[in-house]
């Protein structure tokens, strides 16, 4: 079933309110977001799943076509028991798999910060689903400002918890960096968001002021072809 096409947008909801249709009360807040953007019965990969909590939900409630891929085996034998279809290995070699237009929606969340090419794999990512949703911490909330510029620190807090030598994050991601990196390589935005959660946490609301900085995270729907969104500042 091939995705129903929406008008672009910015964000629903305000900095006090969570976002509308968020409807899961026992998933993560930033997966029951990204559920409200999945059209039912679509098809849809999510790229490492984890237990699978979302493509569950996806399952269930909006009776989609779903597949995951996730490196750690304890997890895929987690998403199995559950009766979904999850495959164990690298997502960067697992996509080459698919030919164009497989599915109708891929999902990147909390992961492009540690892929070594994210350009080639989002490239990819476009070509094998007609739309490509990618979420990242925010690497320019004040909170990690603060602790660069008055504590001289690297920093660690709930949405990146490592310290400096034990982290598996290689790229450090602002909201506007994201944006400017969409725009260079002639990719469309076609909805983003940003939300203030806590890693794992099931409450939160979304940032429309000063995202940049207020928003732990940011929550982008990718198309091929040029953004009609305009870059927060």
């Amino acid at each position: 079933m091939k995705a129903k096409s929406e008008p672009p947008s910015r964000a629903t909801g305000s900095d006090s309110n969570p976002a509308p249709s968020v409807a899961s009360p026992t998933m993560r807040f930033d997966l029951a977001l990204i559920a409200s953007w999945i059209e039912p019965g679509s098809k849809v990969l999510d790229l490492g799943c984890g237990e699978g909590d979302l493509l569950c939900y996806l399952k269930r409630c909006k009776e989609v076509d779903g597949t995951g891929i996730e490196m750690v085996e304890a997890k895929v034998l987690r998403g199995i028991e559950k009766g979904l279809t999850v495959l164990q290995g690298d997502i960067t070699e697992e996509v080459q798999d698919y030919a164009d237009n497989t599915f109708d929606y891929v999902i990147l969340s909390q992961t492009l910060q540690q892929v070594y090419a994210p350009a080639q794999l989002i490239n990819t990512l476009l070509q094998i689903g007609r739309q490509v949703v990618v979420s990242f911490p925010n690497f320019s909330h004040w909170k990690n400002r603060w602790q660069i510029c008055w504590q001289g620190r690297v920093p660690v807090s709930r949405q990146l918890p490592f310290e400096w030598c034990d982290t598996p994050n290689i790229r450090v991601i602002s909201i506007i960096d994201f944006q400017r990196f969409i725009k260079k390589m002639g990719w469309r935005i076609h909805r983003e968001t940003a939300i203030n959660t806590y890693h794992h946490d099931q409450h939160g609301n979304i940032v429309s002021l000063l995202p940049n900085i207020r928003a732990t995270y940011g929550i982008f729907l990718l198309e091929k072809g040029k953004s009609t969104v305009t870059p927060v500042s």
